[in-house]
């Protein structure tokens, strides 16, 4: 097994007063050759968006695009005519294909929208865009709740690209196994809460590399939120 740690401390950070973000890999202004991108993970962004603030229209092409809502709400608006709202729990899904524009909002008026804006090179360039959502299921099946995977599945999501993204929420004491393939890399991003993986000690914002191994246990002491990612 082999893991590399990307503390929460390290990451990029940009200011600019309606958005404080923090990059976990190279971003806009924010270059670091060491820390470039994760197999098909491109970019993990942790945003909190002020009240009536947000992103112009703008253009992505050739991007699997999901954004995951910690807290609060974003209203998405795109030239394929979808105009959505997502709150705290759900994930906002775009497959930018051949190009698409859209926009993203906090419409609130008093509360800030904290989010996770993740990127994923898709398998093949092109094909036309594509929109989904995801919201957690009424009943969980265990410790790990699939968002999304290759051809969707029972509530996932379709992505264009051979990866799985899982929501983890383990309560005080809980353990978590996930299956493998020894030649496919695991990120782990934390949310919130307290995790042991890969035999390091993880807090939120924290990031986790993971490779060379058939399983990864997953185990706190108290109550943590996180999204893993197994990748090609």
């Amino acid at each position: 097994m082999t893991s590399n740690k990307r503390p929460a401390r390290a990451r990029g950070h940009a200011a600019m007063g309606w958005l404080e973000s923090w990059h976990t890999f190279s971003f806009a202004d924010y270059d670091d050759p060491d820390h470039d991108q994760f197999r098909a993970l491109r970019v993990i962004n942790e945003d909190y968006i002020a009240p009536q603030r947000g992103f112009p229209t703008h253009p992505h092409r050739e991007m699997e695009i999901l954004t995951y809502v910690i807290s609060g709400q974003l209203t998405h608006r795109d030239s394929m005519g979808n105009a959505r709202t997502v709150r705290a729990g759900q994930v906002q899904y775009m497959s930018a294909g051949q190009g698409v524009t859209h926009s993203e909002s906090n419409d609130s008026p008093t509360e800030p929208a904290h989010i996770l804006q993740i990127w994923i090179f898709p398998a093949v360039r092109g094909g036309t865009p594509a929109y989904g959502e995801w919201s957690p299921p009424k009943k969980r099946k265990g410790p790990l709740t699939l968002i999304a995977a290759p051809g969707g599945g029972e509530d996932a999501l379709a992505l264009r690209q051979n990866a799985e993204i899982y929501l983890g929420e383990l309560q005080a004491g809980q353990t978590a196994t996930h299956v493998t393939g020894t030649h496919r890399g695991l990120w782990v991003q934390m949310i919130s809460g307290e995790l042991t993986a890969g035999g390091e000690e993880l807090a939120a914002g924290d990031g986790l590399a993971i490779e060379h191994v058939s399983s990864c246990e997953f185990a706190t002491k108290t109550d943590a939120r996180f999204l893993l990612f197994d990748l090609p």
